[in-house]
């Protein structure tokens, strides 16, 4: 996946001092160099995006060679594994019929609206039937389309389909060399070009393109214009992430929750655990409730959430991915008018328990950790009576409330400075999140911070 900062300090290393100019610019997406995407890109970008921004929740899915291994999809650089040696694991990568079916229903059942496969990631084997190198799916252990299979799942299942494909390549010869020989460049350009091609042209609609990793090239060097030009000219309706050092549609933090100002598409990537591909000993698993809230935070800010499962060289996917997106699943199936078709901007600040999205005149209010029993109640009216889920700084007027899975009508006092949801049970009504839905008489918006100036004050410790 990604590039972090170790990584891209040993890369540099690696390249020399030749080419360090040149990767350095080409990192520097976002910069006043960034080419720009075409006129017509753009004038199109609002309508192929729509269904993307209604629905919030994909699937990532980070599979190849390393998965034979288990240590995760940077084992070929991080432990320096000689390439001849690597190459042997083409012959025994063997994954099961049909492992992504399993995956797709999976997705579905966990409430995600679409897929993305890592088709070739940097270790340079491709999943599909390429006619461009001997290292693919096709002509090693698998000896099947992997790609192929894979959409076809997904579209069983009703799912949009992304194509996961990182420009750097460890294997093939001019993949490195390409940054300082310019018969290597135009030979690996060549190359890249037409495999993105064959992916754009042998399997349908494809709906999502996730470019990664762009060193070491600059956007000049990758011909990405005219890369993007082809992308286009062949699926009109994708969707382009800006990892090819574009602007691209959409912006893509990678383990972190940051939105893209004015109103641009983003999306955070994340892992359930700690790694992208499979981790044969990495039990750091994130829990239900940390999903649900990740979502619930990107959808109010604006933005998508696509969660990584790394399955076995096999393809089964960890028995522990399978929980937690089942349970994920089972909230949405409940819970899913909060989350899907949203709208941004909710909340500018967050809450102790709770988390804030909304449609519209509707305020979805996300609790996490259900707010009874303080023993503050003895002495405070405030917590009165048994359980109160409160908040400060709303922007519009509550006009009714109630518990958005049972439909149960809640009691709430408001005024300038907090809003007090009131006659709630002792047990929370929901698990892992009990989501409150609240009619306002304008779109809401949650600013904490608005209170400061309005609070009467004190009773008590001032003199003069």
């Amino acid at each position: 996946m990604g590039f972090d900062s170790v990584s891209r300090r040993s890369f540099m290393k690696y390249l020399g001092a030749a080419g360090v100019a040149a990767s350095t610019k080409a990192a520097a997406q976002g910069s006043d160099e960034t080419p720009r995407d075409s006129a017509a890109q753009a004038a199109t970008r609002a309508q192929r995006l729509a269904w993307w921004r209604d629905a919030k929740f994909g699937m990532f899915i980070h599979w190849g060679l390393y998965s034979v291994i288990g240590h995760q999809e940077w084992v070929l650089e991080s432990e320096g594994i000689p390439i001849p040696q690597y190459e042997i694991l083409a012959k025994h990568f063997k994954p099961k019929p049909n492992a992504a079916r399993e995956w797709a229903r999976l997705a579905k059942a966990a409430g995600q609206k679409y897929m993305v496969m890592t088709t070739k990631h940097h270790e340079g084997f491709c999943m599909w039937d390429t006619k461009q190198t001997d290292y693919c799916a096709m002509k090693q252990g698998p000896g099947r389309d992997l790609v192929r299979e894979f959409v076809e799942a997904a579209r069983a299942e009703g799912l949009r389909v992304g194509f996961y494909y990182s420009l750097m390549d460890w294997h093939h010869p001019d993949g490195m060399r390409c940054a300082t020989d310019e018969a290597a460049r135009k030979r690996f350009v060549d190359y890249t070009h037409g495999l993105i091609r064959e992916l754009m042209t042998n399997y349908g609609k494809i709906d999502i393109l996730w470019y990664d990793v762009d060193l070491p090239l600059t956007p000049e060097q990758w011909e990405s214009e005219r890369m993007n030009r082809m992308v286009f000219e062949l699926q009109p309706e994708i969707v382009v992430n800006n990892r090819n050092g574009l602007e691209g549609d959409f912006s893509t933090p990678e383990q972190k929750i940051e939105a893209s100002g004015s109103g641009r598409a983003w999306e955070s990537c994340m892992t359930l655990n700690q790694g992208w591909g499979f981790q044969l000993h990495d039990d750091e698993w994130k829990s239900p409730r940390a999903i649900i809230d990740n979502l619930a935070t990107c959808a109010q800010q604006g933005g998508n959430y696509l969660v990584n499962i790394g399955p076995e060289a096999d393809g089964t996917v960890p028995a522990a991915s399978v929980r937690i997106l089942e349970t994920v699943g089972r909230w949405l199936e409940v819970n899913g008018r909060a989350i899907y078709a949203t709208d941004g901007g909710a909340s500018i600040s967050f809450g102790n328990y709770d988390n804030f999205t909304r449609k519209g005149n509707t305020l979805f209010v996300h609790v996490y950790f259900w707010p009874s029993g303080t023993p503050a109640a003895e002495w405070l009216e405030f917590y009165k009576p048994a359980t109160v889920v409160a908040f400060g700084g709303l922007n519009a007027k509550v006009v009714s409330a109630k518990v958005l899975k049972t439909g149960e009508k809640i009691a709430f006092t408001q005024d300038e400075i907090s809003v007090r949801l009131t006659g709630l049970p002792a047990s929370a009504p929901d698990d892992p999140v009990t989501v409150l839905e609240l009619e306002c008489d304008r779109p809401p918006v949650v600013d904490h911070h608005s209170i400061r100036g309005k609070w009467p004050r004190y009773r008590v410790g001032i003199s003069g």
